[in-house]
């Protein structure tokens, strides 16, 4: 995770400034997922990085709700060399959804999240599926109880500790990207 040091509002972008551990090892130009969204660094600063927000991601994720102080899930790119461990994630978030409840079950928690439902968009891979794959906040996860337009995720203690899901409460507004894999099978459907 990293904090939120600074906000700057620049016409219809939106420039944040982070703190994070591995903050000396980033470039300018690099790529890093915040909450799910892929940004560019463009300024680096004593232990702060710059990256930009703008119009389109503003109204597509929760980066325009961030304060100072904020804790934001991180991920840095993938290697080509490297594993895949969980799903094909890619930084493009699709839309946001809410938080409408958190059971704690004996050491581990259940979010149930609820999103606005388009059929088009669902005809094109908008969607859950049971066992599927979803990312909350970038965080990649195995769907469970997926309905027309909400599902629930079960979150283990290390997730819990190590990301910003214990700052998650009923009303937190959440990035949602759903499974690529998911979307190119709906539009390769389309051309049969």
């Amino acid at each position: 995770m990293g904090t939120v040091v600074s906000i700057v509002k620049d016409q219809e972008n939106v420039h944040l400034t982070l703190n994070c551990d591995f903050t000396p090892e980033l470039k300018v130009d690099q790529s890093l997922s915040h909450n799910g969204v892929c940004l560019t660094v463009v300024r680096k600063e004593g232990g702060n990085y710059t990256v930009t927000a703008i119009k389109e991601t503003l109204l597509k994720s929760n980066l325009g709700l961030l304060k100072a102080g904020d804790k934001v899930n991180l991920e840095r790119s993938m290697k080509m060399d490297g594993r895949l461990d969980g799903h094909i994630v890619q930084g493009h978030v699709d839309q946001t959804a809410v938080c409408a409840e958190v059971l704690e079950a004996d050491g581990s928690w259940y979010y149930t999240f609820k999103y606005d439902f388009d059929p088009e968009k669902a005809r094109r891979g908008y969607m859950t599926v049971e066992k599927g794959s979803v990312t909350v906040n970038g965080v990649s996860l195995t769907v469970v109880n997926s309905k027309k337009d909400s599902f629930q995720v079960a979150i283990i203690p290390y997730t819990f500790e190590h990301t910003n899901f214990h700052a998650i409460r009923k009303g937190s507004v959440i990035n949602l990207e759903f499974d690529i894999i998911g979307k190119y099978l709906s539009r390769l459907a389309e051309y049969k």
